[in-house]
């Protein structure tokens, strides 16, 4: 095909280079509609060798969008909200939009972000973008994206407290509440014969600390056992679980393991765990046999800590995935019903993973 050496490429070009229409091509770069797998190839392709590059200002003047999703992370970056970003630049990949993330880390208290948050938005909406992700363990972030709402699709992953169902009623399996992750685990424990079972707690400013420490106690409250939690967490990582460890018995390192007053540990997340589990080793307890212990992540790391550690799984990248293409179906079919659902979809349930910590209680 013959074309001049100064003229730029266009999407007629691409389009017998491929042999489509230019409206196939249209879609495919806009990602506004289907295009088959091989097609797809085929445009791919001729879009490198032509060296095409998408007009998105006549784009945006014809469909009134820009392919630019903006994402707005609030609180410290962890294994999890770092997972649900490789989600969602994976599917915006997939889906041929251009993500602006904006993250805002905020300290153990969670005060003062509301203004920045405002800030964020303003400028997501100035870019402009076509929709919002918001992805945050703080509470409260719900009453600032209304602004954001009246202008453009909004999908909020915050997770609100909910609350655990009431005592005496049946074991849930499969329930996608935020609270069951630690329902899930604490009923592992449970059904491996241990009753004295300590929970080691999140930060309380955060929402999924507050889940999971519910889940916890509703698990002990449905088997007739006494909770006992360990607070204190500053943060997620692991030095927080060694803390918590230094609670028991005022760490006193001479104190023999016959004296343990548990038999079993419910870690708010994996890290916390291995806090725990390393500074209990350094004391001379041993899981599982003098105590065993679930986490929450099943971070890469968990299947070679020593022992490998139980954990419930939770697949944060198709919580990202799933979130992206919510916010993509509300914006390009105008349908709410798909693009403004709060939480994670219900097909990314938590999952137990079940290694060498833990195991049924020790007799001492």
């Amino acid at each position: 095909m013959a074309r001049s050496s100064s003229s730029r490429p266009s999407m007629a070009d691409v389009g017998r280079l491929a042999e489509v229409s230019a409206q196939t091509v249209s879609r495919y770069c806009s990602g506004t509609g289907y295009v088959g797998e091989a097609t797809s190839a085929r445009i791919a392709a001729a879009i490198r060798e032509l060296g095409y590059v998408p007009n998105r200002a006549a784009g945006t003047l014809r469909a009134g969008r820009t392919g630019t999703l903006g994402v707005l992370t609030i609180g410290e970056l962890n294994y999890g909200s770092a997972q649900i970003l490789t989600g969602l630049s994976r599917t915006a990949r997939e889906l041929h939009q251009t993500l602006m993330i904006a993250e805002i880390d905020t300290d153990f208290e969670a005060t003062g972000w509301q203004d920045e948050v405002r800030r964020t938005i303003d400028h997501f909406l100035s870019a402009p973008v076509d929709g919002i992700v918001v992805s945050t363990a703080i509470p409260g972030v719900d009453a600032e994206l209304d602004r954001a709402r009246s202008r453009v699709p909004v999908v909020n992953l915050s997770r609100r407290l909910t609350p655990a169902p009431a005592a005496g009623s049946p074991p849930r399996g499969g329930d996608d509440s935020p609270s069951s992750v630690g329902f899930e685990a604490t009923r592992h424990l449970i059904d491996l014969g241990h009753e004295r079972i300590l929970h080691v707690a999140g930060p309380r400013t955060r929402n999924e600390a507050r889940d999971r420490e519910a889940g916890y106690r509703n698990a002990m409250e449905q088997a007739g056992l006494v909770p006992h939690v360990l607070s204190g967490a500053a943060d997620w990582w692991a030095w927080s679980g060694a803390a918590a460890a230094e609670q028991l018995a005022g760490g006193d390192e001479t104190t023999a393991s016959a004296d343990l007053d548990f038999t079993a540990v419910f870690a708010a997340n994996d890290e916390l765990a291995l806090g725990f589990m390393s500074a209990l080793r350094m004391r001379g307890f041993e899981a599982p046999r003098d105590y065993s212990i679930v986490g929450v992540d099943d971070m890469p790391a968990a299947a070679y800590l020593q022992p490998p550690l139980t954990t419930m799984r939770i697949d944060f990248v198709a919580v990202g995935d799933q979130a992206l293409r919510r916010l993509h179906h509300a914006i390009t079919t105008g349908s709410e019903e798909e693009g403004d659902g709060e939480g994670t979809a219900s097909n990314t349930l938590p999952e137990l993973v079940v290694r060498a910590s833990t195991a049924p209680p020790p007799r001492h």
